[in-house]
């Protein structure tokens, strides 16, 4: 009996230690309370990318890209031959200085027929108020009208002609604008002031349209991509200022503003985990 008791005694003792025990590893374990305004979460801190790639098919023949590199707004990254492109330039600005001058010839021409039809017409008249007093047999009043017939189909003639060719030369200049455009193409360079993250092509290489020639990264304005816990999201304001501080720098700050809250709950990425692991949310 005595041993049966002392049995039970034992036992009861161990429940109470594994119990004092686990309370204590508890306590232990669990987070520390965080101060007012305070909140904590895991997630990546990430960067807008920029890939780089060409509008036009062309051979590269100059590369500045260096990874790494900072580069600056309007930097030169990369450059198409355009020895090609260069040679129709020259060929369409030969015949747009052709069609140019062609319309400046039907525009003389058209206005020396328009005088002639203006003297046939004035003739027209004289004759035909001579005709009506007898002055002159009706055969010179039907030249007077066949010479001002002449004039008019004459004029009708060039200002056919000037509009043709005034629409051959806007038809140049329409090639010559989008030839222009193509070439702004073969120089590829810098939208915002970046830091080169990936170099993808070398000179020489014959790229496609579309094909990834790099990437640039721009370091001035990093985003936070955080998860926290469900219950924190009531001290969360969209637009609200923010301070971070991260890990790899404990004892700096960075000012930051909170620019997306998302409307549902996500399930956290395997890396990353939060004090309360059954609600998460994610903001950045």
């Amino acid at each position: 009996m005595r041993a049966a008791m002392r049995h039970s005694l034992w036992t009861i003792v161990a429940v109470m230690l594994l119990a004092v025990g686990g309370y204590l590893g508890f306590l232990a374990l669990r987070p520390a309370e965080l101060p007012p305004g305070l909140l904590y979460g895991s997630g990546r801190i990430e960067a807008t990318e920029i890939r780089l790639a060409a509008e036009i098919p062309g051979r590269v023949v100059a590369n500045h890209l260096t990874e790494g590199r900072p580069v600056g707004e309007g930097a030169e990254l990369l450059r198409l031959d355009d020895r090609l492109l260069r040679l129709q330039q020259a060929e369409l600005e030969a015949r747009r200085v052709a069609g140019e001058q062609a319309v400046v010839r039907f525009e003389r021409l058209l206005d020396t027929a328009r005088h002639h039809l203006g003297n046939a017409e004035t003739e027209l008249e004289r004759a035909r108020t001579l005709r009506r007093t007898g002055a002159i047999p009706a055969q010179q009043l039907e030249r007077s009208e066949d010479r001002r017939r002449e004039a008019a189909g004459e004029v009708e003639v060039l200002a056919a002609q000037l509009a043709e060719a005034a629409a051959n030369l806007q038809a140049l200049e329409q090639q010559q604008a989008q030839l222009a455009f193509q070439l702004d193409k073969t120089v590829l360079t810098s939208p915002i002031d970046a830091t080169v993250l990936v170099k993808a092509v070398e000179v020489g290489e014959v790229v496609a349209p579309g094909q990834p020639l790099g990437i640039l990264v721009d370091l001035d304005r990093p985003r936070l991509k955080l998860y926290v816990a469900e219950q924190a999201l009531g001290q969360i304001r969209l637009g609200a200022p923010a301070r971070v501080r991260v890990n790899a720098f404990p004892d700096r700050y960075f000012e930051a503003e909170v620019s997306a809250v998302d409307d549902r709950a996500q399930f956290t990425p395997r890396d990353v985990h939060l004090p309360d692991e059954r609600a998460r949310t994610v903001f950045g």
